[in-house]
């Protein structure tokens, strides 16, 4: 049977609760495989696994239960090996590069920040910074909304604008929190968002860092920018030269 992997910590890793339940239905018997200095947090991979909410939310109890006891590399959901002899073969193979992940990661957190503009007020706000702009809406508005080609002119005018100011508070968002942090993930580019942002922060430096989160609010209220975390720290794991296991799911989404 194939074994689904949560992540990967110490062979001295304190003991999971006794009859922890992982992904699948019913749970499948979290367990732990030894390599060396090495462990992984894995159970059996149930058949046609889908990133149901149920599982979803499996696999991140099973990781925050691991991880309040000390250090996880967590996997993505979906990561599963052909077998147990897989997985180890993995912590073996790569024991040193685990090994480096696990001194880097230890008290370590990761918080992901998306920012996105609030339209009337990112509106107002080119407005009030691009003087062409307010004044062909003026001379439009006197002449009764302007003809076709001037009201086209000026929208184009708009969008340029607002596609600027959104490559300017991505990295204002950035340089704004990276000082509070120990290391970056920028996320891949979405039309939903103007930042997707990453940060592995110290579990002491919690506090600061979202103090800061609110200084960049305060500081651009045509921003709207949300925070997820403390999270496993996924963007930092670094699997190394090839994944440890397979991705049969995605982690993005969630089916009812």
């Amino acid at each position: 049977m194939s074994t689904y992997v949560y992540g990967i910590t110490a062979a001295s890793h304190p003991s999971l609760p006794e009859g922890m339940g992982g992904v699948g239905d019913p749970p499948r018997p979290v367990r732990i495989l030894k390599e060396g200095e090495l462990a992984a947090v894995v159970s059996d991979a149930p058949e046609g696994l889908r990133p149901k909410r149920r599982d979803l939310l499996a696999h991140q109890n099973v990781l925050s239960e691991a991880g309040a006891a000390a250090c996880v590399l967590p996997m993505r959901f979906g990561s599963v090996a052909p077998d147990d002899g897989a997985v180890t073969g993995v912590l073996a193979e790569r024991a040193d590069h685990y090994a480096e992940r696990l001194r880097t990661l230890d008290g370590r957190v990761e918080y992901n920040v998306k920012a996105t503009h609030d339209e009337e007020a990112v509106l107002h706000r080119v407005m009030s910074e691009n003087p062409e702009i307010r004044g062909l809406t003026e001379a439009n508005r006197q002449a009764g909304g302007g003809s076709y080609e001037q009201r086209l002119q000026l929208g184009e005018m708009v969008v340029a604008a607002v596609k600027t100011r959104e490559a300017e508070d991505a990295t204002e968002v950035q340089r704004a929190l990276e000082p509070v942090a120990e290391a970056i993930s920028v996320g891949p580019e979405s039309t939903g968002w103007l930042a997707n942002i990453s940060f592995l922060v110290h579990r002491d430096s919690a506090a600061a860092f979202l103090n800061e989160v609110e200084q960049v609010r305060k500081g651009h209220p045509h921003l709207d920018l949300r925070v997820n975390g403390p999270l496993p720290p996924y963007s930092f794991v670094d699997p190394g030269p090839a994944e440890p296991a397979g991705t049969t799911a995605g982690a993005e989404s969630a089916e009812e």
